[in-house]
């Protein structure tokens, strides 16, 4: 006899979570590594052993492509350092399950269904076809990516910096595509990220560019080189290439207009360098880390500007974080269907499916709840250590470990042991995607069918 289907199942099955729980778990090792790795005296200047807590506050920022740091990249870590905080941007930018299965694929090894599904999940894909030459597709052009923003960046640094120049170009090049935001500048002063450079165009768009290719995703590379042939981008890319451009040229007029006469940032500069300077800082927003201007001298209502932007953050499947560009246009979409008494969610003549629905709100919700409960504990744990300690600093930095970023107000250099656990969890959960970690403690879903419940009647609005 056949055996019938069963509709009611969990949509959450086993081997859904198994992926899941395999990704967060590799997440999870390389910043161990990482750690274990960067406690060594062979990692500091100074030859000593580094804190372990600062250790996994460096190699969680590293892996999770935020950016955030306890100690100037340049001034603190020797070249062995650099080195494996740069191997933790790589692998934290593309994914360890990526890469392994890359060098597979490289080797001619054979993958099994349960690779093949932990691929997919990882790269993001909804379906097992092409993945092979996918996962090929996501590190080649990564890598030719950056080759090429290093070799630009060289042209610049090089002439600066002597031999040590090249270094800093591959170093700044990676950082900036993998939306990290660790840097090399500290030889002009310690955390000083790109201001010493900020009237140069060809370093800051070199950088902007390498961190918008970084969080478009490689989804919407594919779509981009298939123009000629198709005239027409998937939904997906439609809606990631529409919301990024919205949010870095909305983010730079508004960064522009508050700043342009803030005699702590922009007012001295030349109305060309505040342009590009607003530019920057709208780009860097989208999770990056990179700052050209003084952030802790920005105005509140800029802070509150930038905090938006590093919320939503990059799209999916992308080297970048956030809620993702992608979650906020479906919920706008919704909530403007509602008003105009629509039963579904219209995106560019296309109805949206209400799982996709349910999932940004579930997204979206969980990252506004992580937010607020961090921001109030990182504020209560710092209150009193200085007078000048406000909500929006606080809630600007806890929004920028969540969303990756790695931009900071100054509370990460006076932050005590719990507010660094609080910032490392929230790097954490924002890397890996609070959907992914929610399946990966998910306990093993029950076989059979679920009872048929009634309907409930709630008032809402």
């Amino acid at each position: 006899m056949k055996k019938q289907a069963k509709p009611f199942e969990s949509p959450h099955s086993f081997s859904t979570i198994m992926p899941a729980r395999l990704i967060c778990g590799s997440f999870a090792l390389v910043i161990l590594v990482g750690t274990l790795l960067l406690i060594l005296p062979i990692s500091s200047r100074a030859g000593t052993f580094t804190s372990p807590l600062d250790a996994l506050f460096t190699a969680t920022s590293a892996t999770c492509v935020t950016g955030l740091i306890v100690y100037d990249t340049y001034l603190y870590w020797t070249p062995f350092g650099q080195g494996v905080i740069l191997a933790l941007i790589q692998c934290g930018g593309l994914g360890l399950v990526t890469l392994i299965t890359f060098f597979n694929v490289a080797i001619g090894k054979k993958m099994g269904l349960r690779g093949l599904d932990i691929a997919k999940e990882s790269i993001g894909m909804d379906n097992f076809s092409d993945i092979r030459s996918m996962v090929t597709f996501i590190v080649g052009s990564s890598l030719a990516i950056e080759a090429a923003g290093a070799l630009i960046l060289a042209t610049r640094l090089i002439p600066m910096y002597g031999q040590g120049g090249i270094w800093m170009s591959i170093f700044t090049a990676v950082s900036a595509f993998c939306n990290a935001g660790f840097d090399l500048f500290g030889r002009e002063g310690a955390f000083f990220s790109l201001t010493p450079v900020n009237t140069d165009p060809i370093i800051l768009c070199t950088v902007a560019f390498l961190i918008i290719l970084g969080g478009l995703g490689f989804v919407v590379y594919l779509d981009i080189l298939r123009w000629r042939k198709r005239r027409t981008f998937r939904l997906h890319s439609f809606l990631v290439l529409t919301v990024t451009a919205i949010l870095i040229f909305g983010g730079m007029l508004l960064i522009f207009l508050f700043e342009y006469n803030n005699p702590h940032t922009m007012k001295d500069m030349p109305l060309p360098v505040q342009l590009l300077n607003s530019f920057f800082q709208s780009v860097t927003c989208r999770t990056a880390g990179f700052n050209s201007i003084d952030i802790a001298a920005l105005r509140d209502i800029t802070k509150v500007v930038m905090i938006m932007l590093m919320f939503i953050g990059a799209a999916p499947a992308s080297t970048g974080g956030g809620v993702k560009v992608t979650t906020v246009a479906v919920l706008v979409t919704t909530v403007l269907a509602v008003i105009r008494g629509q039963d579904d969610t219209i995106v560019h003549k296309r109805r949206v499916k209400y799982q996709t629905v349910y999932k940004a709100l579930a997204v979206f919700s969980f990252g506004f709840l992580l937010v607020a409960v961090s921001t109030l504990i990182i504020y209560m744990s710092l209150e009193g250590s200085d007078p000048a300690l406000s909500v929006v600093d606080v809630m600007f930095e806890e929004v920028s470990a969540f969303a990756t970023v790695g931009l900071t107000s100054g509370i990460t250099a006076i932050s005590g042991p719990v507010a660094k656990w609080t910032l490392i969890l929230s790097m954490f959960i924002g890397r890996v995607g609070p959907v992914s970690l929610a399946l990966s403690l998910a306990m093993r879903p029950r076989s059979g069918q679920r009872a048929m419940l009634p309907d409930g009647q709630i008032m809402v609005g």
